[in-house]
């Protein structure tokens, strides 16, 4: 079972909703979030503007093709990613955006992919304003998870807060098409993998879709109405909490309607330093984030 969790509580740190939590992460991987202040209205809101990107016409998307890039900003096509070697590439669309660094960041002068410029489509109308301003506000409901997480692990509640203040933080649509006629074992709309990050706020629109590997093997189907969203925990959580947060795996195998979700994968600074704690390891969380999308994204692959 995937723990349902309120955050105006986890904010109060009620020790029940806390304790669920520390189950959630430690044990599942996954829980679901209510109570955000990100309601059904903006949540659809969010999804009709991805869905009227999606919908034009591949000529007008390929004006912000991140396959020209050496990022992942903007968008990729179908069949653009590969989170599974032993699969085929996702059948997928997706629209990815960042954080921007300010015009006179000196950590510019690094030229880090990570923090690449933002590409924006000028169709459809008020697009970049609707994900730009959902960007700023999914931002904070994660910071505030987060913060939730270090309660729950015995840590200080702003552990992790000096580690965000230039987060790796990368919202993504997701267009899932109508499962293709042609699909086969090997075919997904995303195959089964871990999160490479932190922790992932995912929006949906309420289609069945995602699911989530049990501990015995099996598969099970977790789906969330626009205003309740879906959180699960990445590698790097689990590496730099010694396995008291856990990754688990999940995947998209796709049905007869199409599916768009909105996850905001969020993660820390750069050069933040994601070992264990007490380790004399340093592993920069740019470094390990690099070397995920590089094995994922087929334009970026050596």
């Amino acid at each position: 079972m995937i723990p349902r969790i309120d955050a105006v509580s986890l904010r109060d740190g009620d020790p029940l909703t806390l304790d669920a939590l520390r189950v959630a992460a430690h044990e599942v991987g996954f829980l679901t979030l209510t109570g955000t202040g990100l309601d059904a209205a903006r949540v659809n809101a969010v999804i009709e503007a991805y869905r009227g990107f999606f919908r034009l016409p591949e000529a007008r998307k390929r004006a912000v093709d991140m396959s020209r890039t050496g990022s992942n900003r903007g968008w990729g096509a179908a069949q653009s990613e590969q989170v599974d070697p032993d699969a085929n590439p996702d059948y997928k669309q997706v629209f990815d955006c960042g954080f921007e660094l300010a015009a006179d960041d000196p950590l510019r002068a690094e030229g880090l992919a990570v923090y690449a410029d933002n590409l924006w489509p000028d169709q459809p109308p008020g697009f970049r304003a609707i994900i730009q301003a959902y960007y700023r506000d999914a931002l904070a409901v994660a910071m505030e998870t987060l913060r939730g997480i270090a309660r729950a692990i015995g840590a200080p509640e702003d552990y992790f807060d000096d580690k965000f203040t230039r987060p790796m933080a990368l919202l993504r649509g997701n267009y899932y098409p109508e499962r293709p006629d042609w699909a086969g074992d090997k075919d997904f709309g995303i195959a089964a993998h871990t999160d490479y990050g932190c922790l992932t706020l995912l929006a949906t629109d309420g289609v069945p879709g995602l699911e989530v590997q049990i501990r015995d093997g099996g598969w099970l189907p977790v789906a969330a109405q626009p205003g309740t969203f879906i959180i699960n925990f990445g590698e790097m959580l689990e590496m730099w909490t010694e396995g008291q947060v856990v990754a688990t795996r999940h995947r998209v195998l796709g049905s007869q309607r199409e599916r768009i979700s909105v996850p905001l994968f969020f993660n820390p600074n750069h050069h933040a330093n994601v070992a264990p704690p007490g380790s004399d390891r340093v592993i920069p969380a740019g470094v390990h984030l690099a070397k995920r999308f590089n094995e994922t994204y087929l334009h970026l692959k050596p």
